[in-house]
Parts: C-alpha cells; structure tokens; sequence
C-alpha cells in the first residue's frame, strides 16, 4: 500500500467516524475507499466494521452529556443491539447475503421516509393517545417500550446480516418510539451501532479475514471522526440533521440501484 493509498484509508476512517455519530452512513463513505485500493471485498467489508469501533468509543465519550441520566434506556439498546447482531450474524453464515441485497435499497428509503416524516407521524401518535385516554396529555415516552424493543432488535439483526443504511433504520425506529431531542436519538444511535459493530468485531476475528494494517489506518482516522460527528450531531439544529439523515439514506440507496 503506498503512502497515499495509506492517506486516503486514514481520511476514509475520519469521513466514516464523522458520518457514524452523525447521520449513520458510514458505510457510504469508507468501504468504497476499500474496494478502491484493491482491498478484497469480503476482508473490506469486516476490516471496516472493525476499524469502525474506536469511532462507536470516542462518539459515544462525546455524547455522554445527552446520555447522562438515561442508564436503563442505554443499557437497553446496547444489549438489544448487540445480542441480535448475534442473530444476523449467524444468520449471515447460513444465508448468501443476496438473499438480503435486493430489499435494501427499499428499507433504506422507507426509513428516509419515516426520519422525514416522524414530527408529524409522533405528534399524530399522540393525539390519538390522549383522545383515548379522554384527552388528557400523555407523559412523553422515553423509556424503552415492548414494540420499541422490537424494533431496535430488528434493526440490530439488520446490521449483524447485512448492515448498510443500519443507523438511518435506527433514527426512525428511535425517534417514533420515544420523545425525546433528536440529538438524544442520535447518540442512542450511535451506541446502538458501537454494540453492533463489538459484537460484529468479536465474530470477525475467528471467521472473516481481516487486514490489520487497513484496520490500524480507519481506526486512527475513525476515532477522531467519531468526536467530530458528535459535535455535527448536537449542534445541528433537528431539521437539518433530520434532511442530511435522509440524503444521505437515499444516497446509499441509489449507490446499491446503481
């Protein structure tokens, strides 16, 4: 690998912790950087999911203001993440992952559809609510809830099976299931992701090829780019975190029809 490949790997691994604690995209960014420079694809595909885990550290250290206070929910969505990562990814052994690939690109615009929407879809949810209950207000959700549960587990079986598009899917889930500022989603996203990508980790290192130089190099970058996307995360206001979440799902969307 040349010295500027080696660049292009450590500015892949920042652009990717930026979009991981960000808006949930980082496989847009650093696993074509890899196949790019020769990397094969199924060591690539693994060797950025590690490389990937310091970005979940330093995102999570940088959010931990918007998760002070809120033990039980993130302990919650890190065991739910990550044991049915467990799931996919025993199901990814048993299964080719073009059982998967062609549905993809369509879950990914529906949860574009549902990040976009879910102002509206929350506050109708809870008008009917409180219509049910007489009128009177509903206490804002923000524990985790049966069908919310559901859903983060679902999202994590997605990412241990296939897992592009994974944090924008989690954005929708999160953000219809509780009512809370969108930069607490995000940062719920982003463990949620971290515990994905920890337990990912753990099965790649006894079944999937691995290129620890290429690993070193997204890690050095990533880990940076994790803080850096926390603070694009928290300081955005909602509606342009929300439309840059959706561009760039429906941008990973065409980037499989294409």
């Amino acid at each position: 690998m040349s010295g500027l490949e080696q660049l292009l790997v450590v500015l892949a691994g920042l652009g990717a912790g930026i979009a991981t604690s960000s808006i949930g995209v980082a496989s847009l960014v650093s696993f074509p950087v890899l196949i790019a420079i020769g990397v094969p694809p199924v060591a690539a595909s693994s060797s950025n999911t590690v490389g990937l885990v310091p970005a979940g550290v330093s995102g999570t250290f940088a959010y931990r203001r918007e998760l002070a206070g809120r033990r039980r929910l993130v302990a919650a969505v890190m065991v739910l993440s990550g044991a049915s990562a467990v799931a996919g990814a025993l199901l990814l052994l048993r299964l080719p992952s073009d059982v998967f690939e062609s549905l993809v690109p369509w879950l990914i615009v529906f949860a574009c559809a549902l990040v976009a929407a879910q102002p509206r879809v929350s506050a109708f949810l809870r008008r009917r609510a409180a219509a049910a209950a007489g009128g009177q207000a509903q206490a804002d959700r923000t524990a985790m809830t049966p069908p919310l549960a559901a859903g983060t587990a679902a999202c994590g079986v997605y990412g241990g099976y296939f897992g592009a598009g994974q944090g924008v899917m989690l954005i929708a889930i999160l953000a219809l299931g509780l009512d809370l500022p969108l930069a607490v989603i995000s940062a719920l996203r982003t463990i949620a992701v971290f515990a994905s990508n920890i337990v990912a980790t753990l099965i790649f290192l006894f079944i999937a090829p691995l290129d620890w130089h290429v690993i070193a190099l997204l890690a050095a970058g990533s880990v940076v780019g994790g803080w850096i996307g926390a603070q694009i995360g928290r300081h955005l206001p909602a509606p342009a975190l929300r439309a840059l979440v959706v561009i760039a799902g429906v941008a990973v969307a065409v980037s499989y029809w294409a």
